[in-house]
């Protein structure tokens, strides 16, 4: 075991003064972070539908026979609260809070309000029972924590801040190594510009410790701001590199659900849905062929970066 670093010192005790344990998941599952204390239990994001039995599992081993009063989304990515249902169901006194702005589309379960079809992923239906009001503080474990808009990756996103010990929940606002993908972008929605407000907001927030929403905890933030900033300013110079990098991450998100997949289920897959065909040069929407060849373009960078494999007709995650 590698000796432990003052850096990672600081952010255990700090994740154990606040009461607050991260079930580090990956890239299919956003981190579940478990609050607990004097006040009520909660539980921040839930992971991606296919792995719910796992999300059940962590959380039940963290909690054993204790309960579990509150599940909060950052946003409603599906990565973020795809195990919703399942934890409904196993804690029925369960109250779900999420972010204001797509809650008619929760209650009517609009799948395309929701982006689940234009993104081609799943989630398990589930309710809520109240909002997370941006400039609010919610009492989570011992401690009240501030509730701040963070739009960019998602126009409805929420982060959640603990000042007297400088803790930020930042889910896809900021990870270590950038920020995640700026979906309004992709609907032809200016949205960089909100990406760097939410950073600036990050800034002043001044946090020592943030817990993103997919890696690990990480302490060393000013670094981490500049890695986000300069790579937005890469994707604001040149908006097509973003809409490909895009691209390709829906393709590994997918790829982390199937494992493997056909070369003919996976171009069919594209073909059907909204953000590849958005983005298709107009004559891939006619041509099979062409728009075949344009996502082998995309298959093929990603083989060039050991994100996937390519053999024969089997396209497969590594």
């Amino acid at each position: 075991m590698p000796p432990t670093t003052s850096a990672s010192h600081d952010a255990t005790a700090v994740l154990a003064r606040t009461g607050v344990t991260c079930l580090e998941r990956g890239w299919l599952s956003a981190n579940n972070i478990l609050i607990r204390g004097e006040g009520p239990t909660a539980l921040v994001d839930s992971g991606y539908g296919t792995h719910e039995e796992q999300t059940i599992s962590l959380v039940a081993s963290s909690l054993g026979s204790d309960p579990l009063d509150l599940l909060l989304n950052t946003h409603l990515h599906s990565d973020h609260c795809g195990g919703n249902s399942a934890l409904q169901q196993a804690y029925p006194a369960l109250r779900t809070l999420i972010p204001p702005g797509q809650s008619e589309a929760v209650a009517a379960w609009d799948t395309e309000a929701l982006t689940y079809e234009a993104t081609g992923q799943l989630c398990p239906r589930f309710v809520f029972q109240a909002l997370l009001a941006p400039g609010s503080t919610i009492r989570l474990g011992s401690w009240a924590w501030d509730i701040h808009a963070a739009k960019g990756h998602d126009p409805h996103s929420i982060v959640l801040f603990q000042p007297q010990h400088r803790l930020l929940i930042s889910a896809d606002a900021l990870w270590e190594n950038g920020f995640g993908v700026v979906f309004p972008e992709l609907e032809g929605i200016a949205a960089f510009d909100e990406v760097a407000d939410t950073l600036c907001l990050i800034e002043e927030l001044a946090p020592t410790t943030v817990i993103p929403g997919h890696g690990s905890v990480f302490v060393d933030v000013d670094a981490a701001l500049a890695r986000a900033r300069s790579r937005l300013e890469q994707f604001i110079a040149n908006p097509n590199k973003h809409r490909r990098h895009a691209l390709k991450v829906l393709i590994k998100f997918k790829l982390l659900e199937w494992q493997s997949v056909s070369m003919d289920t996976l171009h069919a897959w594209a073909r059907s849905t909204w953000y590849f065909t958005n983005a298709m040069p107009s004559e891939c929407i006619t041509d099979v062929v062409q728009s075949r060849e344009w996502l082998l373009s995309l298959l093929s960078e990603l083989e060039r970066s050991q994100a996937l494999s390519i053999d024969g007709d089997l396209v497969a995650n590594r």
